[in-house]
């Protein structure tokens, strides 16, 4: 893979989720795009950057041995620039995973965002603070007594999509696709391409070629 900063810079400036989920449809990939359900916390919110995947499971208690933050801490704290957390709850909004102390030290780090099929919390400071955190739902409540998380950096599933650490991740207001990290070169650079054909074809529409005319020249619509 080539350099993550310059990969992500790219990916950043020039590529979406729906030209994303097109390259990776023509390659015979399908099942790369979470279901509909989570959702930015405000709408100008994107995540660009790679996947560090964490796992929750349900528990009804708490006490000394139970130690419900310490792979949690441990995975916010490992996060590199580009990072973004993954935290699969297997859909339970009943626990908030994500909140506001969460967001502040993950931004420090330079991580790119979270999503969570889970809930988030602190839901106005994050906004305040402009980190991207998709979300299934809002809930007031804490993990604690609810949720652990137990596994970290294993593969997952969110939103009906198998995700791996690495794994290059596109957010944005029509939804989040993933790209599996030994494609992640040959995905974008044929995103690239098709974006910058469909620059083309919207030029030739705003110059008043019909969606016949530009079809046949380029199969793009």
């Amino acid at each position: 893979m080539q350099d993550r900063t310059a990969l992500l810079e790219t990916c950043k400036a020039e590529l979406y989720s729906a030209v994303i989920s097109d390259t990776l449809d023509a390659m015979g990939l399908h099942d790369q795009v979470v279901a509909p359900g989570l959702d930015p916390l405000a709408d100008d919110m994107k995540i660009c950057g790679f996947a560090r995947t964490g796992i929750y499971m349900p528990i009804y208690h708490d006490d000394d041995t139970v130690d419900v933050y310490e792979h949690e801490i441990r995975l916010i704290d490992d996060l590199a620039a580009g990072d973004v957390p993954i935290i699969s709850c297997n859909g339970d909004i009943g626990i908030a995973p994500w909140g506001e102390l969460l967001s502040t030290r993950a931004q420090y780090l330079q991580s790119a965002g979270c999503i969570t099929d889970g809930s988030a919390r602190d839901v106005a400071m994050i906004r305040d603070m402009g980190y991207p955190v998709f979300t299934g739902g809002r809930n007031p409540v804490d993990t604690k007594y609810r949720g652990k998380m137990m596994w970290t950096d294993v593969p997952c599933v969110i939103g009906g999509v198998r995700v791996n650490s690495g794994d290059l991740v596109i957010a944005d207001l029509d939804g989040i696709v993933f790209v599996p990290k030994d494609l992640v070169d040959e995905v974008v650079s044929a995103a690239l391409g098709k974006v910058r054909s469909e620059n083309r074809v919207r030029e030739e529409l705003r110059a008043g070629s019909s969606l016949v005319e530009v079809f046949a020249r380029h199969g793009i619509l």
